[in-house]
């Protein structure tokens, strides 16, 4: 699966969440910017913090440490937003601090490997290994697209 969605070489961001270190392609990322305040949504589940106003886009956040369980949300200096551009919506996603734009030959990415029933590796592309870094590769489209989709569509709706 690795080698058909990256055979060629890719660029990525990496970022961290916890102590792991994720990318996703460069592609999807539409800026970079510092976490501000959002205005909270009702009902809305914990991971989606609420919405910005970019430039007169009602922008919906999602904390990935929150969706990812990876220990408690600390917003300080390093917190960032990625702004990605998934299937013509945009997107804020907090994660704990952005490393570099990397590039990954083919030989560089690997599958992600079978964990069985108990966690799921459906928004995972691969592994990367850039010397005695691992980067997890996620297929952001996946993970924030489909059910969730709907989901930050009826946020934006209701900001």
């Amino acid at each position: 699966m690795a080698e058909e969605l990256f055979n060629d070489t890719s660029e990525v961001l990496s970022f961290r969440l916890g102590g792991e270190e994720y990318a996703i392609s460069i592609l999807k990322v539409q800026e970079i910017r510092g976490y501000d305040a959002v205005t909270r949504i009702a009902s809305a589940p914990e991971y989606l913090k609420g919405v910005i106003n970019l430039r007169g886009i009602i922008v919906p956040i999602v904390d990935m440490r929150i969706k990812f369980r990876v220990g408690e949300a600390k917003y300080d200096a390093f917190t960032v937003v990625i702004v990605l551009n998934i299937n013509g919506h945009t997107i804020g996603m907090v994660v704990d601090s952005v490393s570099d734009v990397v590039t990954l030959t083919p030989d560089q990415i690997k599958p992600a490997p079978d964990m069985g029933a108990s966690v799921s590796t459906e928004f995972l592309r691969g592994l990367g290994t850039v010397g005695e870094r691992m980067l997890i590769l996620l297929d952001i489209d996946r993970l924030l697209g489909s059910e969730e989709m709907g989901l930050l569509a009826a946020a934006r709706a209701a900001a």
